[in-house]
């Protein structure tokens, strides 16, 4: 994801640029108006005493645009920002981030529906993998799967709690076919590289220890009751 192109020229630094629209009393900019900006950059919508405020549109010259609500010159409330690389974020805005809930549609097709803070996912949220379909559904901290989630594949589904995007601990899977194997999944750090080397690279492999296969039972996630808790 990039936030390349996001940061605007705040026109109230430089006597350059242009700009056409209403003004207020004091000659500062308020009302409807259009500028363009000393680095090619222009913003037309709504300003408040000097600054950008209401509903506008903001281009930039590499092609990103945000279209949504601005408070204070910065994006703020709901809007929409396409980016350079062909991302696309629409959703709630606060201090010029994303913050709130939003769905960011990745390049690769990929999608994020859920909830944001500074910039990251961060809450609820659902992160669907456009090549092959599958989703992860739970919670994530600061741009990663931790705590109690969901991963949905085509036939079958892991539940259970991660730790920085990987599975960790006790869960399960549940296959389509009306039966699911409980078990852990195991973290074990391994040596890579040369093992005499004075700091030799680690890495974590995953690995699944079943225990037992049962009847269906059900699930409860923190979006739908506020804690985890598999009834047996």
């Amino acid at each position: 994801m990039s936030d390349v192109g996001s940061e605007e020229f705040d026109e109230e630094r430089s006597s350059l640029g242009e700009y056409e629209g209403d003004r207020n009393e004091a000659g500062e900019r308020h009302g409807q108006g259009k500028a363009v900006l000393p680095n090619g950059d222009t913003y037309q919508g709504a300003y408040e005493n000097g600054k950008r405020s209401g509903q506008g549109t903001y281009k930039f010259k590499n092609g990103a645009r945000y279209t949504g609500e601005w408070y204070m010159n910065l994006k703020h409330g709901e809007g929409t920002f396409y980016y350079p690389d062909g991302s696309k974020y629409e959703g709630m805005w606060v201090d010029d981030q994303r913050q709130g809930l939003g769905v960011y549609t990745y390049p690769n097709g990929d999608t994020y529906d859920g909830e944001w803070l500074h910039h990251q996912r961060h809450g609820q949220g659902a992160y669907t993998y456009h090549d092959t379909g599958s989703q992860y559904v739970g919670t994530w901290i600061m741009g990663k799967m931790e705590s109690a989630g969901e991963l949905i594949y085509l036939n079958h589904r892991y539940q259970g709690n991660f730790i920085n995007n990987n599975p960790s601990g006790p869960g399960k899977y549940v296959f389509d076919i009306g039966c699911e194997q409980h078990g852990e999944y195991l973290q074990i750090e391994q040596v890579k590289g040369d093992a005499e080397e004075e700091e030799p690279a680690m890495t974590t492999i995953l690995k699944w220890k079943p225990k037992a296969i049962t009847a269906l039972s059900v699930w409860t996630t923190e979006r739908d009751s506020g804690h985890t808790a598999v009834e047996e």
